[in-house]
């Protein structure tokens, strides 16, 4: 991995990590739908002068059915889902359970573009997801009250992703980042459209939740993602999502920092498991190389 993709993964792990920050203190004014079409919204906004300038909406159009399916797949679905989570569960757990992602990247990459994975993989998938269940378990509660549907949620939204960056390499390959980009955030914001106007707040929200949702959408969507598309392009989808293999330590840190959060021990046992997990079915620990 060259300087560039490196430097790329810890900005993006820090900007993403910051995502479940804005998410925690702007949902309880907005409600999870209104916000994410808020997030992808402005992103879009953001982003579309740049397209236009660049001259990227021809290709867009012509790109337009698998565009609308990364924008469901890697926006729509699972930044709802999170949002949805965020209203009883911290930023530290959620984005521990969003590390998960680059498992479900190789299981997808595997059953669906036939990509080989290793015994030492394998095995690496096996511990990332008992890492899942070792995170979920004291937080399981179906009672009423209990945050056992919004754990589902959290840990549901990975699978999204890991469809999705699957996807972008299949369909999307060669189309570039900033297309990718403004693209799935107009299309994400187009299929949130109508049930955000059917749930938006009836009561005014206040100008902290307002700047939490746009640096959550300029920030931590629009710019996100064009380095996230140009990591795909650069390093492969696997590569490229196993920058949720940094989020949770930034995640944990800002939640904990600005929030007040309790870091516990599940969190701390659940993040070791998955990140070991996740490094194996990466590669990248436990691979041997071969003789020159």
């Amino acid at each position: 991995m060259r300087r560039r993709d490196l430097l790329d993964l810890l900005v993006l792990a820090a900007v993403w990590g910051g995502s479940f920050l804005f998410m925690r203190i702007a949902v309880p004014e907005f409600g999870p739908v209104p916000l994410i079409e808020l997030r992808v919204g402005l992103a879009a906004l953001f982003l579309l002068p740049a397209a236009i300038w660049r001259g990227r909406l021809p290709l867009m159009a012509r790109h337009w059915k698998a565009i609308l399916v990364v924008g469901t797949l890697n926006a729509a679905l699972p930044f709802v889902l999170y949002a949805y989570s965020a209203q009883s569960l911290g930023a530290g757990f959620l984005s521990v359970s969003n590390a998960v992602t680059p498992v479900w990247g190789a299981v997808i990459g595997w059953l669906w573009l036939k990509d080989k994975l290793a015994w030492s993989r394998s095995l690496g998938l096996l511990i990332a997801l008992l890492g899942i269940v070792v995170l979920v378990w004291d937080k399981l509660s179906f009672t009423s009250g209990g945050t056992g549907p919004a754990v589902l949620a959290a840990v549901s939204a990975p699978v999204f992703y890991g469809i999705a960056a699957n996807w972008t390499k299949r369909f999307l390959t060669g189309v570039d980042a900033l297309t990718n980009a403004t693209g799935s955030m107009v299309a994400a914001s187009l299929v949130l459209l109508p049930a955000a106007v059917m749930t938006w707040p009836q009561a005014p929200v206040s100008a902290m939740a307002w700047g939490a949702t746009v640096l959550l959408a300029v920030v931590c969507t629009g710019a996100a993602y064009i380095v996230f598309f140009r990591l795909i392009a650069n390093v492969g989808p696997t590569g490229a999502v196993s920058v949720t293999f940094l989020v949770p330590i930034f995640g944990v840190m800002w939640g904990a920092w600005f929030l007040n959060e309790t870091i516990t021990g599940p969190i701390l046992a659940g993040a070791g498991v998955i990140l070991v997990g996740t490094a194996l079915a990466l590669g990248l620990i436990g691979a041997r190389r071969k003789p020159a």
